[in-house]
């Protein structure tokens, strides 16, 4: 019998071991998912459950509104089940619960990542598909070493004022292909989410400054010897000058010297440039995963 309840800390490492199964492309830290438990702001309306059968966690949903976005009422879910445990309508149930939990917190549409298998799945629930994300790893050996173009410097995140980081990721994050525009990044709840969650390695996540102002950056995420890229940005005014990738090698060495094995990132299918990028330093495609959404009416 399978029980459907609200997540609480202690299911951290199970529900990341659930989902290392599911996506074994991605990083899954426990302390990123018991801070994803504390720092919402009530407006957020999030919610994390799980599925427990008598073996343990088969399912789990987190659920919400996008706190970052000019767009109100764009709610999102993230659902995965245990392969083992699949067809047996656990999938269905925390479907059905995300989509009460979006339409109770006034939620106007929502979007949900799918694997492959699954887009059947969403589309029979009255979900489109919008979009397609490429996942790509890289084996660390030998990163290249690049060097910045004069006038520019490297420096650590853990090296600068966070405002610096702030600035430069409020404008990289507004042209970011998404359903919904990333455009009201709040600076308080920047700082607990990215700058003082547990996700992040300031140490080494890379940036390229000009004076006192960082141009490109590229945030990286730690998990025992793998790695995750979800965030390489430049600022316009310095787009053109292959910065991204420069930054990026000067993270992947970073990395490697601290002795990470594997990388990992996903770009948008539309996002040519970094898909051009990441090819070039190496990594090779994975996995698709679909975005899609569907509108709730009132």
């Amino acid at each position: 019998m399978t029980t459907l309840r609200p997540a609480v800390a202690a299911d951290a490492e199970a529900i990341c071991a659930l989902r290392r199964v599911v996506a074994p492309y991605l990083v899954h830290p426990a302390d990123s998912v018991r801070h994803a438990m504390t720092i919402r702001a009530p407006e957020e309306h999030f919610g994390m459950y799980v599925a427990e059968a008598e073996t343990g966690l088969s399912g789990v949903l987190a659920v919400g509104l996008q706190r970052w976005s000019s767009e109100r009422g764009a709610g999102y879910l993230g659902l995965s089940v245990h392969p083992d445990h699949r067809r047996q309508g656990i999938g269905t149930a925390l479907a059905d619960l995300g989509e009460r939990h979006l339409a109770e917190a006034g939620a106007r549409r929502a979007r949900v990542w799918v694997q492959a298998e699954s887009l059947p799945f969403a589309l029979a629930r009255g979900y489109t598909e919008t979009r397609r994300v490429h996942f790509a790893g890289l084996e660390l050996r030998s990163p290249p070493v690049l060097e910045l173009p004069p006038g520019l410097r490297f420096a650590r995140l853990a090296e600068l004022d966070p405002r610096q980081v702030y600035a430069a990721d409020v404008i990289a994050q507004r042209d970011k292909p998404a359903d919904a525009p990333t455009d009201a990044i709040a600076y308080d709840q920047w700082l607990r989410a990215f700058w003082h969650g547990p996700s992040p390695d300031l140490s080494m996540s890379v940036a390229a400054v000009a004076a006192d102002e960082v141009v490109c950056f590229t945030a990286v995420e730690v998990d025992g010897d793998r790695i995750w890229s979800p965030m390489t940005g430049t600022v316009p005014a310095y787009r053109g000058q292959g910065l991204a990738k420069i930054v990026k090698a000067e993270a992947l060495r970073a990395a490697a010297a601290a002795g990470v094995t594997w990388a990992y990132t996903a770009n948008d299918a539309a996002n040519r440039a970094m898909l051009a990028v990441n090819r070039w330093l190496g990594y090779r495609h994975i996995a698709t995963q679909s975005a899609a959404t569907r509108s709730f009416t009132a």
